[in-house]
């Protein structure tokens, strides 16, 4: 339950990448299938968490199988996000004290998140989430070059839209996969 937990995060801040940085230069039309896709992969992860949350339930007198995985929101979790937030918003003064464009934000957003799921990867013992996020990793990575050129506008796009699509595609995929069987 603990991975449809942590898959049901992700997909909701993918979501939220999604429906905040689709827009211009996309067309309106392009802007709503990426906002509506991005709401209903959303809406399928919620719904197979509480699938999972049901299936995973134990029977009556009987107890989950316990120390199987590290619990995955322990003491390294939490040094990872206490240190994710450091960089987040300690980078984003930086960039605006640089007078970086405001579009550079959400790559340095995007780019963090990344590492924050790659540091994450040894602690949880799950190598599935490095792959996400050496992805969010490169593509805010990318943000940041495109935001000091004249292709500034696509920022949002590279390093929010996809970001939040590679959220999402990974949560439905992971999440089909992690799902308890039926009794």
């Amino acid at each position: 339950m603990q991975r449809m937990t942590g898959l049901l995060i992700g997909a909701t801040f993918g979501a939220v990448f999604v429906l905040v940085n689709a827009g211009p230069p996309l067309s309106d039309v392009v802007v709503y299938l990426l906002r509506l896709a991005a709401c209903l992969a959303a809406a399928s992860v919620l719904a197979m968490w509480f699938v999972a949350a049901r299936r995973g339930r134990p029977a009556e007198g009987r107890r989950p199988a316990e120390g199987r995985r590290p619990a995955m929101f322990g003491r390294g979790y939490l040094v990872v996000v206490a240190a994710e937030a450091v960089l987040l918003f300690g980078g984003l003064r930086m960039l605006a004290a640089w007078g970086r464009p405001e579009q550079a934000n959400v790559a340095w957003v995007a780019f963090v998140v990344g590492v924050h799921f790659v540091a994450l990867a040894p602690i949880w013992r799950d190598r599935s989430i490095a792959v996400p996020g050496a992805l969010l990793t490169l593509l805010g990575a990318a943000g940041l070059v495109l935001a000091s050129t004249a292709a500034v506008a696509w920022v949002p796009f590279v390093s929010g839209v996809l970001p939040g699509a590679v959220l999402l595609i990974g949560g439905v995929a992971f999440g089909r996969r992690a799902l308890p069987p039926a009794h």
